[in-house]
């Protein structure tokens, strides 16, 4: 499914002509002028899915910050902004439906840090309330107990629960489910499936990080799926040789002057990888 089919940036001539209009010039930043525009990056065409790659500081970042802004998508973690942003996103277009899905987002590494953590917290409380649950079955279950009016009910059911269950399963039924059954890895792989629903639009952030080689795996797997039987578009940014090679992508390298799209075995860093193993391969035999 498509809902974006171009975007363009504003060109360095564009730029320049903005710069000659401003009259102050003692701010520190003007981004995200000059971040794009001096790879000559000014157009994207669009495929169900398409990535952006480079290195640290070659703009993929904020071509999909810029992309999210204009279409007013959905996001949960804040990113900086500077005075320009605004008259930067005018100086944007782009081509696709007149409306973008509602439940379309831009999903960050930080989204997904944040979520591990108040996992953790909740981790850390089931942990409290688990030992004062040990301490409640010894309590409760040799306690010396009369029912005396019907406010004493729950009270019965709770002794008569320690009672004829040993201490670990009591524990396990007055607690709430232990997160903790998941890994970090689990935690950032459920964290997208739960928020990649059908037919939307979804910006995803170096979604590699906090995921081992083989739920990189599973994570192409899932948007591969998405994306053909379930109406989702994606634009990605990474350096993730496993996210790379998703089939049918269609990937612009940043670190390139000009911009240019390649095939995933023709990336600088995959080819890194590539020689790599291949200079190692006796020892894997």
């Amino acid at each position: 499914m498509m809902y974006l089919d171009y975007f363009t940036f504003p060109g360095s001539e564009m730029e320049v002509d903005f710069f000659m209009d401003q009259k102050r010039t003692c701010y520190d930043s003007y981004y995200p002028f000059q971040i794009l525009s001096r790879h000559k990056f000014r157009r994207i065409d669009f495929e169900p899915v398409t990535i952006l790659y480079g290195g640290n500081g070659s703009g993929k970042t904020t071509a999909l910050n810029v992309i999210a802004e204009k279409l007013h998508i959905l996001r949960d973690s804040a990113f900086n902004k500077s005075n320009f942003f605004e008259d930067y996103l005018k100086m944007c277009d782009y081509e696709g439906r007149e409306v973008i899905p509602k439940n379309s987002r831009v999903i960050t590494s930080d989204d997904v840090f944040d979520y591990m953590l108040n996992i953790r917290d909740i981790n850390e409380g089931i942990d409290r309330k688990k030992d004062s649950l040990l301490e409640e079955y010894l309590d409760v279950k040799y306690a010396k107990f009369q029912m005396r009016s019907l406010e004493d009910y729950e009270m019965l059911k709770k002794v008569t629960k320690a009672r004829r269950m040993t201490q670990s399963r009591f524990v396990r039924s007055e607690l709430m489910g232990n997160i903790r059954e998941y890994s970090n890895g689990e935690s950032a792989f459920l964290y997208f499936s739960e928020k990649i629903t059908e037919n939307g639009l979804f910006l995803l952030d170096e979604p590699e990080n906090s995921l081992s080689p083989a739920r990189q795996k599973e994570l192409v797997q899932f948007i591969e799926n998405s994306a053909r039987f379930f109406g989702c578009q994606f634009i990605i940014s990474t350096h993730s040789p496993f996210v790379l090679s998703m089939r049918g992508a269609k990937i612009y390298d940043l670190d390139e002057d000009p911009v240019d799209v390649k095939k995933w075995t023709e990336l600088e860093n995959v080819r890194e990888y590539y020689q790599f193993f291949k200079e190692h391969d006796e020892e894997f035999r």
